[in-house]
């Protein structure tokens, strides 16, 4: 344990001094590409990956095994939004700072690419490395302001389900009693038959007829109750497939819906449909995974902010690289993979770059948002759940999590901030533009402490509705919002992490790995892959397509990456063979009833 923590703190400062002391030629341009070794022989191709999260280290992870020499530059720390992070400032006594991170990991069963990867981590004491990292949450809930909380048990192969009192029992039972009583059954009734419509819907109406239509719409959330609007509509997008049910496309939601149902009935599933780290994202996951890339030989320059990819000849020929002391640096490589997001890499592309390939100019009309962590720290653990709370009713759609029930192999206290913090509550803000219920506004329009502050209050409005004390101010030991948001509650708010969000049409705008410049490959949550989502399997699935049209472009013989769609069941595809026949005759699906 203490180990780990050691790794990562020296790791990062040794791939600080790295980035900051390259070798430079004396006209500033670092170079990485192929040539020939000391012997004669010729060097294996370079790659210069840009960016270092998911899609960045997992592109440099299967190219590094294929034999490429492999060189990531990061502009602030590797993993990416995946990562977690130290408090500054709050390590006392020989511990180590108190976790943090963007936003809590969410490794749902639906997944197969970025679980492979993690098979592929070594990891001390695990047979199957980072991979064993992963626990699975017994339960979740939907906590309703001012009624029971619909508790759910999360029941899978091996699982403990979770132990209850006779008085949590009882409240979970009411909820789910009033939930049902909230919302009437004919319009559980449509809900359950527009799930069969797209279930049997052929990819071509899923691609075009619901791509063009929003989750809202398609499920008639308008014309429906509070209670389902809340909890079929708002409570199943924004908090669980983290997009706007108004604005979303069917095609999104529901792919990702069927892949989630399938999971929890045991299909096509790698594991539990939820599941966590077993610590702090960095220790369990990032730090090993950057330790075994080393080992491979890639190298990592931290710090360097890529500022643009230069295009001539039919090629890429540098990517201009501002290092960490602030000059520009001209780096060339034999092949390019940009591996940032989009709302980064797309400011990278020149008009000569954007003009070789229509497809990096549609990038431009991809939308993102902001989703941002915020942690609370407690000095008393608080009887929520063992799984994540997702408070519909809250205003800035709050999903949380108690970290430290998860972390078996640590003890909160002993190992962090100054011993008196016993656990942590992880909160994700998915909804920054609607007033809140403390200041009645935006949490753009709050200063930090503001946001603090009505995120405490909106979750006190969530789970201390029902006459028990769930949260209690005295516990508040302290809090830390993710450092990326700056200048909230000035006129221009800005965040350095926003999420790719998925309007109707989004579907359409998505690129593909391969472009069609010969030396340049795209990666990361917003290229097209069948995970139609931005999401760490989306980030690792495309940074394997990348990899394998690399290879495709050079006639590499070795083995191409494995690409694993979501799982599709194979009862339900005549189904669709049927409702293609229709869809290209002008006829609704056989189960459409408007």
């Amino acid at each position: 344990m203490d180990r780990m923590g050691s790794t990562r703190r020296t790791f990062m400062a040794g791939a600080a001094a790295v980035g900051g002391t390259a070798a430079l030629g004396s006209t500033g341009t670092a170079s990485a590409a192929g040539g020939t070794t000391v012997d004669g022989t010729a060097a294996a191709p370079s790659v210069a990956v840009l960016g270092g999260g998911v899609a960045g280290l997992t592109a440099a992870h299967e190219l590094a095994e294929r034999g490429f020499r492999v060189t990531v530059y990061e502009r602030r720390a590797l993993g990416g939004k995946a990562r977690s992070m130290d408090v500054p400032g709050s390590a006392k006594g020989g511990r180590r700072p108190l976790p943090a991170e963007h936003g809590f990991r969410f490794i749902p069963g639906i997944y197969h690419n970025l679980p492979d990867t993690m098979r592929r981590i070594p990891f001390p004491g695990n047979a199957n490395g980072v991979w064993d990292n992963l626990v699975a949450p017994p339960e979740m809930s939907f906590a309703r302001t001012g009624r029971e909380d619909l508790r759910i048990p999360l029941p899978w192969p091996g699982h403990k389900p979770a132990d209850l009192t006779l008085d949590e029992i009882r409240r979970a039972l009411t909820g789910a009693l009033d939930t049902l009583k909230g919302i009437p059954a004919h319009e559980t009734a449509y809900f359950v038959n527009r799930g069969l419509v797209f279930l049997t819907s052929c990819d071509e109406r899923r691609d075009e007829a619901w791509e063009s239509t929003p989750w809202w719409e398609f499920i008639r959330a308008e014309q429906m109750s509070y209670d389902y609007q809340r909890v079929l509509a708002v409570g199943l997008t924004r908090n669980i497939v983290a997009t706007k049910a108004e604005e979303a496309s069917t095609r999104t939601v529901a792919t990702l819906l069927e892949a989630f149902v399938f999971n929890a009935l045991g299909r096509g599933a790698d594991g539990p449909l939820d599941r966590i780290l077993n610590a702090p994202t960095n220790e369990a996951w990032i730090d090993p995974w950057v330790e075994h890339l080393t080992t491979l030989g890639v190298e990592f320059r931290i710090g360097w902010t890529v500022r643009e990819v230069k295009y001539g000849g039919g090629r890429v020929t540098t990517a201009v690289i501002e290092d960490p002391q602030g000059s520009r640096q001209s780096v060339t490589a034999d092949h390019y993979v940009s591996a940032m997001p989009v709302e980064h890499a797309r400011r990278t592309w020149g008009p000569e770059l954007r003009a070789a390939d229509p497809q990096l100019v549609r990038c431009d009309k991809l939308e993102t948002d902001w989703m941002t962590g915020i942690q609370f720290y407690l000095t008393e653990k608080a009887p929520l759940l063992h799984g994540h709370l997702n408070c519909i009713d809250s205003p800035w759609s709050l999903t949380a999590i108690q970290q430290a029930d998860h972390w078996p192999s640590r003890d909160f206290p002993a190992d962090y901030g100054d011993g008196v913090a016993v656990d942590c509550l992880s909160v994700d803000i998915s909804e920054w533009d609607r007033p809140g219920i403390l200041y009645g506004k935006t949490a753009k329009q709050c200063t930090r402490t503001e946001v603090a502050r009505e995120v405490w209050a909106q979750l006190k409005a969530a789970v201390n509705d029902t006459g028990a004390t769930i949260l209690k101010d005295s516990a508040l030991h302290s809090w830390f919002l993710d450092p990326g948001v700056d200048g909230i509650g000035t006129p221009n708010p800005t965040n350095q992490d926003e999420l790719l969000i998925h309007p109707v049409g989004t579907f359409h705008n998505r690129p593909h790995a391969a472009t069609r410049i010969p030396n340049f490959f795209l990666a990361g949550d917003y290229v097209a892959v069948d995970i139609d989502l931005a999401t760490m399997e989306g980030a690792n699935a495309s940074a394997r397509a990348a990899v394998n049209a690399l290879l495709d472009k050079t006639g590499s013989p070795a083995a191409r990456c494995t690409v694993k769609p979501l799982f599709r069941a194979p009862e339900i595809e005549l189904m669709k063979r049927h409702d293609r026949t229709r869809y290209r005759l002008g006829l609704r699906n056989a189960f459409d009833l408007g």
